[in-house]
């Protein structure tokens, strides 16, 4: 399964919730200023034809020519007119406009307005015979009464359209009772190869239609959305970069405690990370994490405190124990069944005794107090005797020896003769009958090498991860068969890690299996 980075997630998250945010704030800001441009020029449209009905606009080819003007087009794009008279007969067409201009059903869609009224002069009635000198001194109630025609008599009541004198005409002519208000409108419409936003109106005496070619507002529209796309990946780079620096002062207290843990050995139980300046989100798993080693360090205490308490208060048990088993054997008759016993009984005494050191050593090397005594160390010559005791030991192996000269080390010699006596031991003990066993020493830059390699059974991929485990022998019947206690490789190695160096299997090889040794070079006085 690969594994994904969080912090790439969250650089990943944060650039596509920013590109959603902005692909969906440019749509809409694209359709608000499209909308915006439309009805502007829709509000132009409208004033020029409500200035189009005026009776002074009767020079339709100059007015044809100056529309782009009022519509604050400037020349940028095409605007047609046409004008039509009442009864839809034709009076103007400018060159400009298509066939495929729709203006009709604008116009059949809008109500018709009534024809100008003919108005007809209102006529008053003659004047009453002046009054002679003598009646006009009178009180109007003592005048006489003047002839007048009987028709001009004023009635108790009448409405003004009685005053009215007749008149020539259809009655539905007579002044309206509603006031004259001119309505435009507006559609698209589309011809085949252009997009153009038609208006009309009807007036008393014609009909007008302007039509105004959208290609301009569409080169706008494109000018803007190709901002858009360039910005966009660009704001998107800013946001990715800055969610990637963001998340990494995010990610700064995982940081310190992966650093924390990474220092969480043996020596490092009693490091605690520090809270600080810790966001309130990782405060309570850096304290969970703290907990954790506080208990570890106590366990760890007391379970290397047992180790090194039991194996120092078996040691004087086992000393006396073996004494008293030698002198025992010294005292027993020679080659009776008493003094087999003793022997047993003394081997396995001594075995106890060798344990004993080996846990008591190891329980050292836990608490980081393993006593080392420094000194120089020519390890050519140490490995050379190590290679005598070999033909001693095994004279039916074939040995094999690559050993440089001159290869000196700093480190507790009885130490490391401990560690060479078991790699080599182990080599003996685990090797196939008449097999073969190469041991080679070199320096490589300031590190010393030494390899041991034996011919031996395949060690499975399962044992070769446990093999340097406490008490671990190994499963197979020839391994439960060999004396030993399991501790032999797991003491080496930690002897080996306190002089600065390290053991290693080697890569499983069919039927061998190879440890390699690796020191730091001594500097010589």
């Amino acid at each position: 399964m690969k594994l994904q980075s969080f912090r790439f997630r969250i650089t990943l998250f944060s650039a596509v919730l920013a590109s959603v945010a902005l692909i969906g704030f440019s749509i809409v800001s694209w359709w608000l200023i499209y909308d915006a441009k439309v009805k502007r020029l829709d509000a132009e449209i409208k004033n020029q034809l409500m200035q189009s009905t005026r009776p002074a606009s009767t020079q339709w080819d100059n007015y044809a020519n100056s529309l782009p003007l009022f519509l604050g087009m400037n020349g940028k794009t095409t605007v047609a007119l046409l004008v039509n008279d009442r009864d839809g007969n034709l009076l103007y067409k400018s060159t400009q406009w298509q066939d495929g201009i729709d203006a009709d059903s604008l116009w059949r869609s809008l109500p018709q307005p009534p024809p100008d009224p003919v108005r007809i002069p209102f006529e008053l009635a003659p004047p009453p015979p002046p009054l002679n000198g003598i009646d006009s001194l009178l009180p109007r109630e003592r005048r006489p009464p003047r002839d007048r025609p009987p028709e001009f008599d004023r009635p108790d009541s009448f409405s003004p359209r009685e005053r009215r004198p007749p008149r020539d005409g259809p009655p539905e002519f007579d002044r309206p009772d509603f006031p004259q208000v001119l309505e435009a409108k507006l559609a698209t419409s589309r011809t085949s190869k252009t997009i153009w936003r038609v208006g009309a109106i009807h007036s008393p005496q014609t009909q007008i239609a302007i039509a105004v070619n959208l290609q301009a507002i569409d080169l706008e529209m494109t000018s803007i959305g190709n901002i858009f796309l360039i910005s966009i990946p660009v704001v998107l780079l800013l946001v990715a970069g800055g969610a990637w620096v963001i998340s990494r002062s995010i990610l700064y207290p995982i940081g310190r405690l992966t650093t924390a843990i990474r220092n969480v050995t043996v020596q490092g139980l009693d490091r605690r990370v520090p809270l600080g300046s810790t966001d309130i989100e990782f405060v309570e798993l850096i304290s969970v994490f703290n907990q954790m080693l506080e208990r570890l360090e106590r366990s760890f205490q007391q379970a290397s405190r047992f180790s090194g308490d039991a194996a120092h208060e078996l040691k004087t048990p086992l000393a006396i124990l073996q004494g008293q088993l030698e002198r025992a054997l010294h005292q027993a008759q020679e080659e009776s069944e008493m003094q087999q016993t003793f022997s047993k009984l003394l081997d396995e005494v001594r075995r106890l005794s060798e344990i004993t050191r080996k846990l008591l050593l190891l329980s050292l090397a836990d608490a980081g107090r393993m006593s080392l005594n420094w000194v120089e160390v020519n390890l050519s010559a140490l490995l050379a005797e190590i290679a005598e005791d070999m033909e001693l030991l095994a004279p039916d192996l074939e040995v094999q020896m690559a050993i440089a000269p001159n290869l000196y080390i700093k480190g507790d010699r009885d130490l490391l003769v401990q560690v060479l006596q078991n790699l080599v031991g182990n080599a003996i003990k685990y090797n196939l009958p008449e097999g073969w066993l190469r041991l080679q020493a070199n320096c490589l830059g300031k590190t010393v090498i030494v390899k041991i390699v034996n011919s031996s059974q395949d060690i499975s991929f399962g044992e070769g991860d446990r093999i340097f485990d406490r008490f671990h022998r190994g499963d197979s019947s020839q391994t439960q068969k060999i004396a030993g206690s399991g501790l032999g490789l797991s003491l080496a190695r930690e002897i080996a890690r306190a002089h600065g160096g390290d053991i290693k299997l080697d890569a499983a090889i069919v039927g061998q299996t190879g440890f390699t040794l690796s020191l730091p070079v001594g500097d010589r006085d």
